[in-house]
């Protein structure tokens, strides 16, 4: 039988089986230089020695609330802390290994960029109806099916086959989608409908669970390094690692938590709601512009830094550490700069934040220059985009909270996902067919000029809420009048 399509010629024949069949060999580098490894573990030491000091300083500081010291509302919130914090702590243990386990496969670095994509697509694409979902499936099923797909993601890790690990993939988006808002959704009901709690008591508990989630961030890279490369057993090694603890917390949702379900939303109108807000509003239009540029920059960060610094060998899992300590030291920079001593507010601090990642990616368009790479540099400017982050989603989770009401903020954080995940895949895909020694190096260049545009637009939000009362941080008592923003 003839067809109509023309056969493809005998090059680009080749083409497509070296991307999708066996990857090419390639001789991994095991070479550790000293002044990377030095400079790892120095910074990792003094960025937790600096995270503990502020933390015990604030924890001498803040009195103890009513919440602390009601014994029901402790057992609650440690039944839910046990499972949330496994589900996040395999989620972390496989994040510094991800990018070096498709290279140890032998994989180029165009196959991994779509594999990356991959992923945050499947992610835009069940983040948007994971919320109705969570409530017609139920909030407990929910969770122990966060289990099963993460636990079937890592599996698939085990594989070498380039379409087993693209289903992997976008099981890890479905994951992802689901830690999300399955288990925030649980907490919430449960707090308020079933054990009648104040309502006031819940921003107590995910305040609580952001702090613990970075510790959890920095443990996770230790033991990822101690099991990939102080016991030699490789970088699927924390892949596997991740599945008891998934197992577990999925065990113990089974077993102690109760099953709830929420108010079937019309997932159209969420999103037609959602559009409404978000162009009658100057201020949420650009606060979603702010999030899409920013937080797509962060992405193409997450891709890229394994790639820029393993092959002069830095001991990945220490590096992830390092990240999570700087990200945490700026939540701790956050909390002190909004408190009663220096009353900042959190649009001061998303400028802020916003300067320090133009200024990091201007760093690196340089540390990364072929031939002349200087990895500690390129380093020291991560670790800023880190301390950057840690500043930046507290800032931006204030202001959001502010700006949208919270009849709309699904459909309007649905509508902020999806130019922020085409932004990532489609830097992503440039970065893929870009020049493998040049293509960091111009991709930062490309972020750099994202990131001005993201300045740009927070000097246009800054113009609109200068005098917006509403998106301060309330003034302390005995302060007629907070400062102007």
């Amino acid at each position: 039988m003839l067809s109509l399509v023309p056969e493809p010629p005998l090059p680009q024949l080749l083409e497509w089986k070296v991307f999708f069949s066996e990857p090419l060999p390639r001789p991994l580098k095991v070479f550790r230089g000293p002044a990377m490894l030095v400079t790892a573990y120095l910074a990792f030491v003094v960025l937790l020695a600096s995270c503990l000091g502020l933390e015990l300083s604030r924890c001498r500081a803040k009195p103890s609330g009513r919440a602390c010291s009601n014994p029901s509302f402790l057992r609650f919130q440690l039944d839910f802390y046990q499972v949330y914090f496994l589900a996040l702590a395999a989620d972390w243990l496989q994040a510094p290994y991800l990018y070096k386990l498709y290279q140890h496969y032998h994989f180029l670095e165009g196959q991994i960029a779509i594999l990356y994509v991959c992923g945050l697509a499947s992610t835009v694409l069940f983040g948007l109806v994971a919320s109705s979902l969570v409530d017609w499936l139920g909030r407990k099923k929910s969770c122990v099916l966060f289990s099963l797909t993460y636990s079937l993601c890592c599996l698939t890790k085990l594989s070498q086959d380039y379409f087993v690990l693209l289903v992997g993939r976008a099981l890890g988006g479905l994951s992802t989608a689901l830690l999300f808002s399955a288990f925030e959704a649980w907490y919430i009901h449960e707090h308020v409908e079933r054990h009648d709690f104040p309502a006031e008591w819940i921003p107590a508990t995910f305040a609580r669970a952001a702090f613990w989630n970075h510790v959890l961030a920095v443990v996770a890279g230790v033991a990822a390094e101690a099991v990939a490369c102080w016991m030699g057993l490789g970088p699927v090694a924390p892949f596997v690692a991740a599945i008891p603890l998934l197992a577990l917390a999925g065990a113990l949702a089974l077993h102690h938590w109760g099953e709830n379900y929420g108010r079937q939303r019309a997932f159209p109108r969420t999103c037609a709601d959602g559009l409404r807000c978000l162009l009658s509003d100057r201020r949420v239009l650009l606060l979603g512009t702010i999030q899409a540029l920013f937080e797509s920059v962060i992405f193409i960060f997450v891709f890229l830094w394994t790639p820029v610094l393993d092959p002069h060998g830095a001991p990945l899992g220490i590096i992830f550490s390092s990240f999570m300590a700087a990200s945490l030291l700026g939540s701790s920079l956050y909390r002190i700069a909004t408190s009663k001593r220096y009353h900042l507010q959190p649009m001061h601090l998303v400028s802020l934040a916003v300067l320090i990642v133009v200024f990091s990616l201007f760093m690196l368009t340089f540390s990364t220059s072929p031939g002349q790479e200087s990895p500690v540099e390129s380093f020291i400017a991560f670790l800023l985009i880190e301390l950057a982050c840690g500043l930046y989603f507290p800032s931006m989770g204030f202001l959001r909270r502010k700006v949208i009401p919270e009849t709309a903020q699904a459909g309007v954080l649905n509508w902020f996902r999806v130019p922020l995940h085409l932004l990532a895949c489609l830097g992503l895909l440039v970065l893929h067919d870009s020049d493998h020694k040049t293509g960091a190096r111009s991709m930062f260049s490309i972020c750099s000029a994202v990131m001005v545009m993201a300045l740009l637009a927070v000097v246009g939000l800054f113009t609109v809420v200068r005098h917006d009362a509403e998106l301060r941080v309330p003034s302390p008592a005995g302060e007629p009048h907070a400062p102007e923003l």
